[in-house]
């Protein structure tokens, strides 16, 4: 990075702004030039001056350009710019030709009149009480976005913060930060706790403080959440990551964790012996869907009947044959209307899935069908012919800030459905799964479909697999492989995987193939060469449509980062004609495969189909679309997530990212017609069997693997899953034996 300078000046111009003011583009009048400023300047407004801090960038259109990390504001002084400023449209309330006659009369004076002798502006002909207070009021709010703007600055923090604090505190943020600047550590913002650590030393808050404390153990649990997936974690644990990152004892702890408990801000629970703490979102979550499920087994506990003869006139229908474990999977979902459907590739879940969803609709019951992202929506509708759509699409998002979920359908107004089907439920996390039962009447059917041997969800909790263990809800898993299946190198190699065997690796004759890579540089240079030329011209496959590369890893040589710079050159290179726009991190060009990094409820896209148009809100973590348009004027970036279009600016763009080469926990419930796997040796607890065997399943006609056989032994050896801690498993067990004892009791 380029030496950070500073430089005074008058906004001259505002060029683009958008609504949040998270990206901004300006014009600042110096004693010496005029430049060209861009980033996140909140609501700044011409005849304002300014103090940024930050790097020199030459842009290929623009020039040079002023890339603003922080910057302090001050209210205009003189004439000229207080007329410039209000004529600008600062205060809504404040049209052109008001502000000439507001300045005409109080000259130099003018905002300092707005704000503290608001009833002098009725010297103006034309104002009236109500309007003088509605300038009043607009003086206000602005110059409290402003004043929060200034204190974050002298406070050395990068202004996006100050932009998602004013989002999501709005008028009182800077009281509140002053009282407590560890709320900037929370969703939404998410603050780096040290930063807020320094905020509170420039307030004198002791470090020994409660609120501090009681801030620190919510960052470790939301930090384990956020990077693990753990809803929950030992007290000891907690206790130890906590002392050191507040440098405070261990009594200090315990006395403040009282204070957290009693608040309600964590809990702790027994698991095994252990007692564990959990964030409330976390124990709310998992206790509501372990309640709600011990419902539908209350309900379903007396409502079992034989529909074997409904299934011989359903295979006479369709004619296909239904296994004795097929048979049994879609008995149970229409009898007692809850069923995990589980198992491996080839074994015949979709055909089952199919003659369950069509037994439901001839009894007359509406059946929805939802999936966790928008590729695996889209694939189970193909495989079943009906609509499925994103759970969050039916739950239909309302824009929130952070990561914290609101919905239209709740309790309050549920999805008018008999039946749920859930695919691809692996991936469902604790507080998604909540949100979806919140929105189903008690009476619903509901049917998980997943395969419970693949990654645990990006999100906290592991929903499916906790469901399976807790051995308390009724699961059906298929084990045979059908004839069909048989023929694939991929399903069978995948099964041997998952059994712990090792797979044939000199065979090549169908769709699994394995090329010898020992080093880094050979697996870059072959990765290249497949993508661009081998595999196109011998399969016929798009490089970037049919093609997806995945790694175990972010880091190194062969992680997603590099990997993504060198197919960018490789098959997305710069052209005269082709646009792009740099950024700090990403250089994102037209024709890029782009992936979305985190739930983001606030984009808005339009879907155009023919004649008609349709909109919405939300694009979510692991949607991957190709970028149709750069704008450089605006610098905007439009990328089409399969129809939907969604525009990118400023600070929008750090949650995005090339997706050329995504890791495998990034490509779950996705199936590619080609993919290329790259192992290479890294840290070994990235590389167990879980992971490859979800890398395998990825690829429906062909699977490239690069690498060495010893580090495909060495994963299929290590079945040390990534485990995960949480609460759901043993809430289902503990309200099942206190359902046993009910049901004896009234015997």
């Amino acid at each position: 990075m380029s030496e950070l300078i500073q430089v005074e000046g008058e906004v001259d111009f505002v060029q683009y702004k958008n609504d949040d003011g998270s990206f901004c583009v300006i014009d600042v009048k110096t004693e010496d030039e005029l430049i060209k400023a861009v980033g996140a300047l909140g609501n700044v407004e011409e005849g304002e001056m300014v103090i940024l801090t930050g790097e020199y960038v030459n842009n290929e259109v623009y020039g040079r350009q002023l890339r603003v990390a922080m910057f302090e504001r001050s209210l205009p002084t003189t004439e000229a710019s207080i007329l410039r400023y209000l004529s600008s449209g600062a205060l809504e309330s404040v049209r052109p030709l008001m502000a000439k006659r507001l300045v005409k009369e109080f000259g130099e004076k003018t905002l300092e009149i707005i704000e503290n002798e608001p009833n002098r502006l009725l010297e103006i002909k034309g104002l009236d009480k109500e309007k003088v207070k509605a300038i009043h009021a607009d003086f206000k709010k602005t110059f409290a976005a402003r004043a929060l703007m200034v204190y974050m600055s002298k406070n050395r923090i990068p202004t996006k913060y100050s932009v998602r604090a004013w989002k999501m505190l709005g008028d009182p943020a800077e009281v509140l930060i002053r009282k407590n600047p560890y709320l900037m550590c929370g969703d939404g913002i998410e603050l780096p706790f040290g930063k807020a650590d320094d905020i509170a030393q420039s307030e004198n808050i002791p470090r020994d403080s409660e609120q501090r404390i009681r801030a620190g153990i919510k960052f470790v649990l939301r930090q384990v959440a956020k990077e693990l997936g753990h809803t929950c974690i030992a007290v000891e644990a907690l206790k130890r990551d906590a002392t050191r990152l507040l440098g405070i004892s261990g009594e200090l702890f315990d006395k403040v964790k009282k204070v957290s408990l009693e608040e309600r801000e964590i809990y702790e629970l027994d698991i095994d012996g252990v007692t564990f703490a959990m964030l409330d979102r976390y124990y709310k979550a998992e206790e509501y869907i372990s309640r709600r499920l011990e419902v539908m087994r209350s309900i379903t506990h007396d409502n079992r009947i034989d529909y074997s003869t409904v299934i011989d006139l359903e295979e006479s229908e369709t004619g296909i044959h239904y296994e004795e474990k097929q048979r049994e999977a879609i008995n149970k979902a229409l009898s007692e209307g809850f069923l995990v459907l589980t198992g491996g590739p080839g074994t015949g879940k979709t055909t089952t899935l199919n003659a369950i969803i069509s037994l439901f609709e001839q009894q007359g019951l509406d059946v929805l069908i939802a999936a966790p992202t928008g590729r695996a929506a889209k694939r189970i509708s193909d495989l079943t012919g009906r609509t499925a759509k994103t759970i969050h699409r039916l739950l239909e998002v309302i824009p929130s800030c952070g990561d914290d979920m609101m919905f239209v359908h709740d309790e309050e107004d549920l999805l008018e459905c008999d039946v749920m089907v859930v695919d691809e439920m692996s991936m469902v996390d604790s507080e998604l799964f909540e949100a979806l039962l919140r929105a189903l009447s008690v009476t619903c059917k509901l049917v998980l479909v997943g395969d419970s041997d693949q990654l645990p969800p990006v999100g906290a909790g592991n929903v499916l697999r906790d469901i399976i263990d807790s051995g308390v809800m009724t699961v059906v898993r298929l084990t045979e492989v059908f004839r069909q299946a048989m023929e694939s190198d991929i399903v069978m190699n995948a099964h041997r995987i998952v059994s712990g065997e090792m797979i044939d690796l000199k065979k090549r004759d169908k769709d699994f193939v394995y090329l010898c890579r020992p080093k880094a540089e050979q697996i870059c240079e072959t990765l290249v060469e497949l993508c661009s030329e081998r595999l196109p011209k011998k399969y016929g496959c798009k490089p970037i449509a049919d093609i997806q590369v995945l790694s175990p890893t972010r880091k190194g040589v062969i992680g997603t980062p590099e990997l993504n710079k060198l197919l960018q050159n490789g098959l997305n290179p710069p052209k005269k004609n082709r646009k792009e726009l740099k950024t700090l991190y990403c250089t994102y060009r037209e024709g890029d495969k782009v992936m979305q990094t985190r739930n983001d409820y606030t984009i808005s896209w339009k879907r155009i189909d023919g004649s008609e148009e349709e909109s919405g809100k939300g694009i979510y973590n692991g949607d991957i679309g190709l970028v149709r348009k750069v704008d450089t004027s605006t610098k905007t970036v439009t990328v089409d997530f399969d129809g939907r279009m969604a525009q990118y600016n400023g600070e929008m763009l750090d949650n995005l990212e090339l997706a050329y080469a995504i890791t495998v926990h990034k490509s779950q419930g996705s199936e590619y017609d080609v993919v290329i796997l790259t192992l290479y040796n890294g840290v070994d607890n990235l590389y167990y069997r879980n992971l490859l065997y979800t890398a395998v399943t990825r690829a429906k006609k062909l699977l490239v693997l690069l690498g060495t056989s010893q580090r495909v032994a060495y994963m299929i050896m290590n079945n040390g899953k990534n485990h995960r801690y949480t609460a759901l498993r043993k809430m289902l067990v503990d309200g099942a034996y206190n359902d046993e004892l009910r049901l004896a009791e009234e015997e």
